[in-house]
C-alpha cells in the first residue's frame, strides 16, 4: 500500500541504535531463556511444577517467542527502515511483539500476586494446591492475548514511502490521520497497563512492608527474607525500566502520529518513543534474573555450575603448568 498521508517525522539514530541493541538482546536473551527452560526441564518434572513455576515457564516462552523475531527487526533497521522481507513476516514480527509485551506484563502480574498471597496468607497458601489454577490462568492469559494479537497478523502492515529520493517499505509505521478507532485501542492498552501496574505496585509495597516489619532473625529465615526483598525489587525494576517509560510515551506519541496534537514537539516525542521501544525489549534479558530469587533449587544449580566452571579452569591451568614443567626439564 502506498502512503498518501502527511509526511512522518523520523529518528535517524534508531537505524544505529536498534541493530546494535537488538543484537545484544538477542544473544543474551536466547542464551539466558534457553538455559532457564533447560534447567526447569532438568530440575522439575512437568507434573510437579507449582503454580509460580508454571508462570515462570510461560514467561520464558513469551520471551523466546519475541526473541526469534529480533533478527527480522535487526535486518529492517539495518536497511534504514526498509522492509525487504516477505510481508507476512512483518505481520508475524508485530504480532509476536504484542504477545511478548502483554504476556510478560500479565505473567509478572500473577507472579507478584502469588508472592503477595504467600506473604499475607502464608498458612492458607502453603496448604493450597494451586497447580491446576496456574495452568488455567496461563491458558486464559495466552488465549486472551493471542486473540488480541491476531488483529496485527491480518492487518495491512506495510506501506511505501519516499525517502531520500527512493521508495522504501515501512513495517507497522503507517497511521491514518485522525483515526479514532486506532486512538481508542491505544488508550485502552495504556490504561489497562497502568491499572495492572498499580495493582502490582500495591502488592509489592505490601510485601516489602510485611518483610521489613518482621522481627530480625538469623540463619535460614533471614536469608529467605533477603531473597524475597530482592525478588520484589527486581520485578519492580523490570516494570520501571522496561514497561513504564514505553506506556508513558505511547499515548502522546499516538496523538502526535494521528495529528490530534500540535506537531511542535512531534520530533522530540518520536525520539523518546524510539528509546522506550528499545528499553521495552530488554525485559527478555531481565526476566531470567527474577528466577534466581524465586526458586532455591534454580539458584543452587547456578551456584554449583559456577563453582564447577571455576574448578575446571583451575584444574586446566594446573595441568597446563605441570605439562610445561615436564616439557622443559631443568638444566
Amino acid at each position: 500500500m502506498e502512503s498518501k498521508d502527511l509526511p512522518r517525522v523520523d529518528s535517524e539514530f534508531r537505524y544505529t541504535l536498534f541493530p546494535v541493541a537488538y543484537s545484544i538482546i538477542f544473544v543474551l536473551g536466547v542464551i539466558a531463556n534457553s538455559y532457564v527452560l533447560w534447567v526447569f526441564a532438568r530440575l522439575y518434572p512437568s507434573k510437579k511444577l507449582s503454580e509460580i513455576k508454571i508462570f515462570m515457564v510461560n514467561l520464558t516462552l513469551a520471551d523466546l517467542l519475541f526473541l526469534v523475531t529480533l533478527p527480522l527487526w535487526i535486518i529492517y533497521y539495518h536497511n534504514g527502515g526498509n522492509w525487504t522481507l516477505p510481508k507476512f513476516l512483518c505481520n508475524l514480527a508485530g504480532c509476536f511483539f504484542f504477545i511478548n509485551t502483554y504476556c510478560s506484563v500479565a505473567f509478572l502480574g500473577v507472579i507478584t500476586y502469588n508472592r503477595f498471597q504467600a506473604v499475607t496468607k502464608p498458612i492458607k497458601t502453603a496448604q493450597a494446591t494451586t497447580r491446576k489454577r496456574g495452568i488455567a490462568l496461563s491458558v486464559v492469559i495466552w488465549v486472551a492475548i493471542v486473540a488480541a494479537a491476531s488483529y496485527f497478523f491480518f492487518l495491512d502492515s506495510t506501506n511505501v514511502v519516499s525517502s531520500k529520493g527512493s521508495n522504501i517499505t515501512r513495517c507497522f509505521e503507517h497511521y491514518e490521520a485522525q483515526s479514532v478507532p486506532v486512538l481508542i485501542i491505544h488508550i485502552f492498552l495504556v490504561l489497562s497497563f497502568f491499572l495492572v501496574f498499580l495493582i502490582i505496585l500495591f502488592c509489592n509495597l505490601v510485601i516489602i512492608r510485611r518483610l521489613l516489619t518482621q522481627p530480625a532473625q538469623l540463619g535460614h529465615n533471614a536469608e529467605v527474607k533477603h531473597r524475597a526483598l530482592w525478588m520484589v525489587c527486581t520485578v519492580l525494576a523490570v516494570f520501571i525500566i522496561c514497561f513504564v517509560p514505553h506506556h508513558m510515551m505511547q499515548l502522546p506519541w499516538t496523538l502526535a502520529e494521528l495529528r490530534f496534537l500540535d506537531t511542535q514537539f512531534h520530533q522530540a516525542i518520536n525520539d523518546a518513543h524510539q528509546v522506550t521501544l528499545c528499553l521495552l525489549s530488554t525485559n527478555c534479558v531481565l526476566d531470567p534474573i527474577i528466577y534466581c530469587f524465586l526458586t532455591k533449587r534454580f539458584r543452587k544449580h547456578l551456584t554449583e555450575k559456577f563453582y564447577s566452571m571455576r574448578s575446571s579452569q583451575k584444574c586446566s591451568r594446573a595441568t597446563s603448568e605441570t605439562a610445561m614443567e615436564v616439557a622443559m626439564p631443568l638444566k
